[in-house]
């Protein structure tokens, strides 16, 4: 059902936590299944993301796309962690039974709204980043 690494990373997940006082923090939901995940960015001076890390709420193909979705956008540029999307993520991991593909999505999610406080804190537009639309959804988009 579960790929090697969807466990690996379930089990063993990486960057959990939070980050005081981040650059960017992003806080998702899914209100039909209970997922709610929060993405924290440490985004230094040149747009570099130096730390991302995650605290989730929810099933193991959550806490999975969480760690894999940060270890994706550490070191990359806002601009680079904007196209992470729940495909890579999905793909990093390499895949997620259907039932489940709402969890990638999530993290594609709580990264771009991550980015959003990012920009707003510092009065920056990242290109192609749109406002997120309700940080907890009822998960009719899946």
């Amino acid at each position: 059902m579960y790929s090697e690494k969807v466990m690996d990373h379930f089990q063993n997940p990486r960057n959990m936590g939070e980050i005081e006082d981040a650059s960017g923090v992003g806080t998702v939901g899914n209100a039909k299944c209970g997922d709610i995940m929060r993405i924290f960015l440490d985004i230094d001076e040149d747009g570099i993301i130096r730390e991302a890390r995650f605290k989730t709420f929810g099933c193991g193909a959550a806490v999975a796309t969480s760690s894999m979705a940060t270890e994706l956008v550490k070191g990359r540029t806002v601009q680079e962690a904007l196209q992470v999307t729940n495909k890579a993520v999905m793909e990093a991991l390499d895949g997620l039974p259907p039932v489940k593909v709402h969890c990638s999505l999530l993290a594609e999610e709580a990264i771009h709204a991550a980015l959003w406080d990012y920009a707003q804190k510092q009065g920056v537009v990242i290109q192609g980043l749109e406002k997120p639309k309700a940080d907890i959804h009822d998960g009719d988009s899946e």
